[in-house]
């Protein structure tokens, strides 16, 4: 019986060590069946490309005003001739305008703050005369455009040096109507 003891211990032993001295093989993650992602095509609506007509159509008059729709020109001191540099602007004012022939615009002339009060009134006025009258030889109706001055009571920027004068000598058109 001793014997039989003796067998069972070792055996329990030999099993023991044996699995115990093994390491376990490795068994490879079940792999989750391989999907081809598809891509179903995606419908974009375009936005439809709208005409410069359709654009103006769509636009308030605050927002042509607040988009510098029309741009303003500047003046020489106590000049009120349309300076060479100013007519391809005023050019592509009048252009605009010939587009859009409904549109009735306002000219503001300004002046910069040298001079007295009914002196700059009167340069602010013949500065958008001038301007007028440019845009009327370009082909535009006269009768489209109203004109105001100013004088110095609006400058654009403050400050006492030539380039800020010169900013002030100025022209300014504001859509009325469209």
């Amino acid at each position: 019986m001793k014997k039989l003891l003796f067998v069972l211990v070792a055996l329990s032993l030999i099993l023991l060590f044996n699995g115990c001295g093994k390491k376990a093989a490795k068994v490879a993650p079940a792999q989750a069946p391989v999907v081809e992602k598809v891509e179903e095509p995606v419908t974009q609506v375009e936005k439809p490309v709208l005409s410069e007509e359709e654009i103006f159509q769509q636009k308030t008059i605050e927002d042509l005003n607040k988009d510098e729709t029309m741009k303003k020109i500047n003046f020489d001191f106590d000049q009120y001739q349309i300076r060479e540099d100013m007519k391809p602007i005023l050019q592509d004012n009048a252009d605009w305008m010939l587009k859009f022939p409904t549109v009735q615009i306002l000219i503001e002339g300004h002046c910069d703050e040298r001079g007295t009060i009914e002196y700059n009134i009167a340069l602010g006025e013949k500065r958008a005369e001038a301007a007028r009258n440019y845009l009327a030889s370009l082909g535009v109706n006269a009768a489209k455009i109203k004109i105001v001055s100013y004088g110095k009571s609006k400058p654009l920027v403050h400050g006492m040096d030539e380039e800020s004068y010169f900013q002030n000598r100025r022209a300014e058109f504001v859509i009325t109507k469209k």
